[in-house]
């Protein structure tokens, strides 16, 4: 094992505590430490005036602490306000949630370096829940830091303090410096001018002049976004020329039955993906399909179509969902579909000992069930199937790669089609799906109401419950969500348990009110969404575990706690649980000020557009891609440094390069790719 690969208790000064504390960074080796980045730095040297800070926008200052005071208002609320001074002007920091040792480090006359968001209070600034570092010499606290002008600093976790970082990030260089290798080769390093791994490194940590970084920060995306694409190309390549799929033949038997007897008629978009997806299952070649289609869109439909096609060859077709009651919902509505089809049998495959269960899977072995949908049921090994030909798994990003490679392996390479009702913009699609072929339904049924969406400061909440309960009395349903389950002393946050409390015993008392969170079991968490389908709770207090779930057609109102916290994506995943049915349905995005100009711009977003795809978009210009779509499941790194929408011409041009190499050498096997060879097979590649 190379230096670097070291655990990271085994660094002088962690140990197993630290390392579990480490841990939360996603710091597990001495490499990740070293490659662990600053988020910021501060200048010792700098003084900004306080006069000059603008409200609603970001500042980092560093100022004397003036004062500092601690109200108590009860055993569970309490307030700290420290006053800092620039030697002229004052600016206020408040916090109203914060532990006994944070109170502490505040010594009036102590230098103090603050960042957040710029409020107005009483004609004066404040930042409220800043970040903030005492500017002062920790006692063991290496001497390297004294004499810094700039310091780093770090994103960190419980127990891990920004001096301790440092700390460990010194000790660190010292002695593993002449252990970092390179991972790029020379004709790289040139073409781009970047410098070498162990001088960037040394430069990110421990710079005087941040404002030169750039190009040192510009290598560390390159490299990200290169060899992700290195394996894409591999495996685009692999899949198109090794896997032979079945050649199906469109008869228009039940497929033209199941066009005929729809009351509706197909969108364009609808059209257009079966024409896609038709085109792949008559080629020879297995087909390996993304559908990307917003909540409502049709792609249900489109993927029976799939299925039929396949019947029509004599081949099964699989469905897999990620919850149950999701696999029931489809069982439902495909039996719905096909119900003028009698002669087409479908079967629901389901985790656990039920009764009738072995008849299923007997029938699923014989080749008497044509269609079969269930959850990770499908894919245990008690499970066998006549002769699989299609197989569509539905929210994908939810399956981890292991478990949708086990279906697409089955039969001889069936046909794959990978659902997926969060818009992905085609720039995200391109590093993270970049071995599949894409299908865009961007077209809703025309009989589909937009639905309107509201946002309001927190404390014009009444009125916002007044509006509710009109759809309440009308015998609609309510969503409420909160980011948190349980109250929390680090984040000043309304939590669903809360909230629960209040809603039932405060404001909507003659009603059935129910709480849904991401601890409970999953068959509790089933349970509750059954009742709530089936009309017998009116109002249903949750977490973001209902951002992808089952039509409730009744339910015509979405409020949103803490707006400002989520992406632009995830507020439209959760909005999009509403207006299922035929009635205007309408999302309530209550905000908690201080809110940035980014939250306000997301907002605005909100409540001018429906349109996934438009705000999926527009959510990755102003967020970023973070966790946009589940990467951790994806089988593909995420990246630590690079930004697909601001550096999406790096990628171009890292996507270039990578096909390029991978046409010509496969296995990188040539002289000249021998780094390639030895990175990417020892931390990318995946069998």
């Amino acid at each position: 094992m190379k230096p670097l690969e070291n655990e990271i208790k085994y660094l002088k000064g962690v140990g197993e505590h630290r390392a579990r504390r480490l841990h939360k960074l996603n710091i597990f080796t001495i490499g990740d430490l070293l490659e662990h980045f600053p988020r910021d730095y501060i200048n010792r040297t700098e003084r900004d005036k306080i006069s000059e800070l603008k409200y609603n926008e970001n500042c980092s200052f560093v100022g004397e602490i003036s004062s500092v005071e601690k109200r108590n208002y009860s055993r569970k609320k309490s307030q700290l306000n420290i006053v800092i001074t620039d030697g002229k002007d004052l600016l206020l920091c408040t916090w109203f949630r914060f532990g006994k040792w944070f109170t502490k480090q505040f010594e009036v006359g102590k230098q103090i370096w603050v960042s957040g968001v710029v409020t107005e209070f009483r004609h004066s600034p404040q930042l409220i829940h800043p970040e903030i570092e005492v500017l002062q010499d920790e006692e063991g606290e290496t001497s390297f830091w004294h004499s810094r002008k700039v310091l780093p600093v770090y994103s960190l976790t419980d127990g891990i303090s920004i001096h301790i970082m440092r700390k460990l990030i010194y000790t660190a260089f010292d002695k593993y410096t002449d252990e970092i290798e390179e991972t790029l080769p020379v004709n790289l390093l040139k073409k781009y001018n970047f410098e070498s791994r162990k001088i960037s490194l040394q430069k990110i940590h421990f710079t005087q002049h941040p404002d030169k970084i750039n190009n040192i920060k510009k290598r560390y995306k390159f490299e990200e976004l290169f060899y992700t694409q290195l394996m894409l190309a591999r495996s685009n390549l692999k899949h198109h020329e090794k896997k032979i799929g079945f050649n199906f033949v469109l008869n228009k038997t039940y497929t033209s039955n199941l066009k005929n007897s729809l009351p509706f008629s197909l969108t364009s978009a609808q059209k257009k993906v079966i024409r896609e997806i038709v085109a792949d299952m008559n080629s020879n070649k297995q087909m390996n399909r993304l559908l990307q289609g917003d909540v409502g869109s049709g792609k249900t439909i489109v993927t029976v179509f799939a299925m039929l096609l396949a019947l029509e060859n004599g081949f099964q077709s699989i469905l897999m969902a990620p919850t149950e009651i999701l696999a029931e919902q489809h069982f439902h509505s495909i039996n719905k579909l096909l119900q003028q089809q009698k002669e087409v049998k479908i079967g629901l495959l389901k985790g656990g000992n039920y009764k009738g269960k072995k008849e299923v899977l007997s029938k699923i072995s014989s080749g008497e069930i044509d269609i079969i949908i269930g959850t990770h049921a499908l894919i245990q090994k008690n499970v066998t199937f006549k002769k699989v030909g299609l197989v569509a798994i539905d929210e994908q990003h939810r399956f981890g790669v292991e478990q949708r490679a086990i279906l697409s392996e089955k039969n001889q390479h069936p046909d794959m089609i990978y659902l997926s009702a969060t818009p992905i913009p085609r720039s995200l699609a391109l590093t993270v799906y970049g071995d599949l072929d894409i299908s865009i339904i961007d077209e809703l049924p025309p009989n589909r109401k937009p639905i309107k969406t509201f946002w309001h400061n927190s404390n014009k909440k009444d009125i916002v419950f007044q509006n509710v309960e009109r759809e309440l009395k009308q015998g609609r349903q309510i969503y409420v969500v909160c980011p948190l389950i349980e109250e929390s002393e680090k984040m000043d946050l309304l939590d669903a348990k809360s909230l629960y409390e209040t809603i039932s015993q405060k404001i909507f008392t003659q009603y059935k009110i129910s709480l849904l969170h991401g601890r409970m079991k999953p068959k509790v968490k089933d349970e509750i969404m059954r009742d709530f389908k089936n009309g017998n709770i009116d109002v249903l207090v949750s977490t973001t575990v209902i951002e992808v779930g089952i039509d409730v057609p009744n339910a015509t109102v979405m409020i949103i706690e803490h707006a400002e916290r989520f992406g632009l994506s995830q507020l439209h995943q959760l909005r999009g649980r509403v207006g299922r049915g035929a009635d205007r349905s309408y999302c309530y995005l209550i905000v908690y000020p201080p809110i940035s100009n980014d939250g306000k711009e997301r907002l605005n977003v909100m409540i001018n557009s429906n349109d996934g795809f438009l705000i999926a978009e527009k959510d990755l210009e102003i967020r970023g891609p973070g966790e946009f779509f589940g990467t951790e499941q994806s089988g593909l790194p995420q990246f630590k440094h690079a930004n697909i929408v601001r550096d999406k011409e790096l990628l171009k041009q890292a996507r270039i390069i990578a096909f390029s190499i991978i046409e010509k050498d496969f296995n990188l096997e040539d002289k000249e790719n021998t780094i390639l060879n030895t990175v990417y097979f020892s931390k990318y590649y995946k069998k």
